[in-house]
Parts: structure tokens; C-alpha cells; sequence
């Protein structure tokens, strides 16, 4: 116990070190700076400090926003943005919430979807109640609010839509001796053996992916309306055939060298971007990183997924990813936060309008109004993408969700890895697996 006791001690003082609410950071590269050009010696200096992650998605958007807010009569107003991966951002409130010391919060956090509800019932007192904010949720999709609504209460301000592309090189099809049509409405069957012809003929796996974060396995569950839950809330790990076909798919893909894992998200960026893979498979957020490089405009082209063969229920339209905004307990100035929030995320057509080029769709629905889902997009071969991808999430299955995906998830992922490293028996690890997720929502 006082190893323990400790360690926590230890972990606090790095998280503290890191980042405090309402304060600048020691190390000003840790951070980014909004702040408006015009502003003068005697304007208020409204400042909100936020924890995200990639910056030509998130950090863009609320860069962005602050932008608008300012003009828009607040002037002095700004954002400090501290840059972190969303697994740590988890790590991060976890060892807060569990040492009691709250006030090494930031104002604003950004956390994934399907780990919001487990945060939010876990460590209530890390949020602010928005329910009175003045926020308008019903103008949010339904299914989206659901993931931040807690107790009947709403405790977040949704973001991003998650919606499944495939994002292919179109260069790269065609030295193989095929078009984007080739790998449309396909089944993951067909779609593993052109990747093989793909790789002979260009020399680039089909697909990248992080290692142990296996958001393909994901998707594919996700487009047939499997889970990895039962109905009755219970992990559905061992016995789950749908999930057995997903991961011998994926397997046998890192066997024929059509995807290769990359050791963390940095690396699975440059993979894109510097053309060592024919394809992006991911939310429709990918979109932005995909975009990044100017020199690439017309070399891609975007497609809906493959569907399994053997699934009930197999479809090609899936979803990954998606978050929400978090106002925190520490906020130092709640009122203005709110009013930041309700004026631009959940109020700003002229918002969503800009950062639609980075892939961010709107799940707030007067921004679908817009005609820019109307225009072709030249980085993309002049296709109207946003359209498209409006289509494809309609066509969505809806599937089991849990406070403890993470929990089942990493179960699952530990059982991939042995498998791929260690050669380890499918069959014998998700048993495993599900012995583990069994053990570990029970505590």
C-alpha cells in the first residue's frame, strides 16, 4: 500500500508539472496561443486553458472558435492549448480525480465518446452540469448528446461525428490496375486479395494502423451492429463470432504484410502523409490529416468500408471516434466557458462552415443546412465528400454500448497482440480476454 501510495504521490507531481488550470505553463512549447492581434494594454484578458489532441482537427476547431468568439465582441478573449494524446488526457484525469487534487484541471478538456460515460459516472466531480448553460442540446443529434448525458443531466457539448471512410490513393489503384470503384461496395474478402495485388504492384502495405489501438477491428463490429457487449451489459469476448472474423481478418492481413502496425500515432500520421500506404480506413476526421499534404491534391479519393462476408447484418457504413467538450469543476470562470461554448459549437454556422475542411461534420444540425456539403472538394479528385459522408452515417447500424468499453477493449487488444507476436491461439486468448473483462468491471 505505501508503494502504491507513493507511486500516485510521484504520477501527481508529473501531472501538476505538466499543466495548471488558469496558469501559464512553465515551458511555453508545451503550449498554443490564440491570442488576437489587435489586442491592447488595457483589454481584459479572458483566458481558458484546454486539453486536446491532434492540430488539424481539434486543436484547429477550437483555435478556430476562439477566433470567432473574440471578434464577435469579446475581444481579449482566448485559448492556451495544451497538446495531449487522448489516451493521456484519460491518464491524466484519472490520477487527478483519484489524489483528489482537482485543482490541476484545466478549464476545457476534449474526451472520446465511448469514454465519456465511464468519466463522467466514475469521477463526477471533475464536470460542470451544462444542462442550464443556455446551451440549446436538442439542436445536437440525438445519439451523439447520449454519450455525455448522465443521470439526465448534460455534462458535455458534443462535437465531431465519427462516421467511417476509406480514403484511398488513387495513384497508387492505379499502378495496381484498379479504380476506386474496385474497392466500393466490396466485401473484406475481396478487398484483402486486391491488397495483395496492391502491395506486389506499388510496394505499400494496403493499410497502417496503431498498434494495440485496433480501430479497424472496431469499425468492422460497427458495421454490422455487433459489440463487444451483451445486451444485458456483459462482455461478449469468447463466444463473439462476429468479433473472431474481425480479428482473424486483421491477423491475416499483418501475415500478408497488407497492414502493418505503426508504433504510435505519430508514425501512423507520417504514413499517410508521406505516401508509405495506399489507404486511410477511419473516422471521417481523418480526413484532415489526410488533406495536410498540399502536394497530394488529386491523388485521393473517398469510399465507404468493406463489409464482412460471414456477419448477420453486414453492411459497408461504420463509425470510429467522435468526442465532446468538457467544461470542468476547476473552471475558473464557468460563465464565460458556457458562453464560449454556446455561441461558437453550439452556435456558430460560420464555425462549422470553416472547419468542414478539415473533416469536422457537425453533429450540431443547423450546420447541415449548409450548402458547402454541396461542393466538390479538389483535394479529393473534385468528389463532394461531405455529401457522401452525410449518406454513409445514415446507414449506420447502432450496436451494444458500455461505460466499460475501454475495459473489454484492452481485454480484446492484449489478446491481438499475443496472437500477432507471440503466436499465440486465438480461441485460447480470447478466453482470456474475457475473463479479464469479467474481472475487471466487476471491482
Amino acid at each position: 500500500m505505501k508503494r502504491k501510495m507513493i507511486a500516485v504521490i510521484l504520477t501527481c507531481l508529473m501531472v501538476f508539472s505538466a499543466s495548471s488550470c488558469g496558469k501559464k505553463p512553465d515551458n511555453p512549447s508545451a503550449e498554443e496561443k490564440d491570442t488576437p492581434k489587435n489586442k491592447t494594454s488595457d483589454t481584459t484578458d479572458s483566458t481558458l486553458t484546454v486539453w486536446t489532441w491532434d492540430p488539424n482537427f481539434n486543436i484547429y476547431a477550437i483555435k478556430k472558435a476562439a477566433e470567432l468568439y473574440a471578434a464577435d465582441g469579446h475581444e481579449g478573449f482566448h485559448v492556451e492549448i495544451t497538446e495531449i494524446e487522448s489516451q493521456d488526457i484519460e491518464t491524466k484525469l484519472t490520477t487527478i480525480a483519484n489524489a483528489g487534487e482537482l485543482d490541476a484541471l484545466p478549464d476545457i478538456f476534449l474526451i472520446q465518446d465511448a469514454s465519456f460515460q465511464k468519466f463522467a459516472q466514475n469521477y463526477p466531480d471533475i464536470f460542470t452540469d451544462l444542462t442550464d448553460s443556455g446551451i440549446d442540446f436538442s439542436q445536437f443529434s440525438t445519439a451523439k448528446t447520449s454519450y455525455s448525458v448522465v443521470n439526465g443531466k448534460n455534462m458535455g457539448i458534443p462535437f465531431d461525428s465519427g462516421t467511417a471512410v476509406n480514403c484511398v490513393r488513387t495513384d497508387y489503384l492505379e499502378q495496381a490496375g484498379f479504380t476506386v470503384e474496385d474497392f466500393t461496395d466490396i466485401t473484406w474478402s475481396d478487398y484483402m486479395e486486391k491488397a495483395k495485388i496492391v502491395k506486389e504492384k506499388t510496394g505499400q502495405p494496403m493499410l497502417t494502423a496503431k498498434s494495440a489501438t485496433p480501430d479497424i477491428i472496431m469499425m468492422m463490429l460497427q458495421s454490422c451492429g455487433a459489440s463487444l457487449f451483451n445486451d444485458d451489459g456483459s462482455p461478449n469476448l469468447e463466444q463473439n463470432d462476429v468479433l473472431k472474423e474481425c480479428m482473424s481478418i486483421y491477423i491475416q492481413m499483418v501475415k500478408d504484410k497488407t497492414l502493418e502496425e505503426m508504433p504510435g500515432w505519430d508514425q501512423y500520421i507520417a504514413s499517410i502523409n508521406n505516401g508509405t500506404v495506399a489507404s486511410a480506413m477511419n473516422g471521417c476526421w481523418i480526413i484532415a490529416s489526410v488533406a495536410a499534404k498540399e502536394d497530394q491534391k488529386g491523388n485521393w479519393a473517398v469510399t465507404n468500408l468493406p463489409r464482412l462476408d460471414n456477419a448477420p447484418n453486414a453492411t459497408n457504413y461504420s463509425s470510429n471516434g467522435g468526442s465532446t467538450w468538457a467544461v470542468t469543476s476547476q473552471c475558473k470562470d464557468k460563465e464565460l466557458a458556457q458562453d464560449f461554448f454556446k455561441s461558437t459549437f453550439a452556435g456558430s454556422p460560420e464555425l462549422y462552415d470553416d472547419i468542414l475542411s478539415k473533416g469536422a461534420l457537425s453533429t450540431w444540425l443547423p450546420a447541415g443546412d449548409s450548402t458547402l456539403y454541396e461542393q466538390p472538394v479538389d483535394f479529393f479528385g473534385k468528389d463532394a465528400i461531405y455529401k457522401k459522408i452525410v449518406d454513409y452515417s445514415s446507414k449506420i447500424p447502432s450496436s451494444v454500448t458500455s461505460p466499460y468499453y475501454y475495459d473489454a477493449r484492452d481485454a480484446m487488444c492484449t489478446a491481438l497482440s499475443n496472437v500477432i507476436q507471440k503466436g499465440a491461439s486465438l480461441e485460447e486468448e480470447l478466453k482470456t480476454a474475457q475473463e479479464t473483462a469479467e474481472f475487471n468491471i466487476s471491482k
